[in-house]
């Protein structure tokens, strides 16, 4: 099963993606793990990703492409993953049309998990207090939630055309939403 697992922050692409791993037995992939990962062991992916991260500055998409690529060919995701993050952006869709082609890999479906705005934003200001983290500012959430709308949103409808759309609520108890999916899924 090869899935990607979209929707805007805090819609619980994250727990979902671990427990779809666990059900499946794939590994549950983010973008910001295979970034940390490449980090931490210094290969030259990551040392090239951290000179971009460092000046606070977004990872060019030619080296997300490429950490991605690097990623699902590893031999643990072999017989499937669920990447959670990416793509982002139309020029990110094309190139993972390539990965996937390149790994003779294709997509199985995109699992899109959706909740009002206000629900969202709720969700974010409860993980900011219980995490501490802060980057989950209201200001700084809204501006997440924004440029999801205009940028990734809008390529679940590529998905739709190519017959790999499946949108879930992403409001409910974490245990519904996963045997929804799985239940769609098979």
């Amino acid at each position: 099963m090869r899935l990607l697992i979209m929707g805007p922050q805090g819609v619980g692409k994250g727990t979902q993606a671990a427990l779809l791993s666990e059900h499946y037995g794939i590994p549950a992939i983010s973008t910001g793990d295979i970034f940390r990962y490449n980090i931490k062991n210094k290969t030259e992916l990551g040392v090239e990703a951290l000179k971009y991260i460092d000046k606070g500055e977004l990872v060019p998409d030619e080296l997300t492409n490429k950490i991605v690529k690097d990623r699902l060919a590893m031999d643990d995701a072999k017989n499937g993953w669920i990447l959670d993050g990416y793509p982002r952006n139309a020029s990110q869709v094309e190139a993972m049309d390539a990965i996937l082609a390149d790994l003779n890999t294709p997509l199985d479906a995109v699992v899109a998990l959706d909740a009002d705005h206000d629900v969202l934003m709720e969700r974010m200001k409860k993980r900011a207090e219980i995490e501490g983290r802060s980057d989950d500012t209201p200001e700084a959430i809204a501006k997440r939630l924004d440029v999801y709308a205009k940028e990734t949103a809008p390529l679940l409808a590529t998905y739709e055309e190519r017959g790999l759309l499946k949108t879930f609520n992403g409001v409910g108890s974490v245990e519904e939403i996963q045997a929804t999916i799985v239940a769609e899924l098979g």
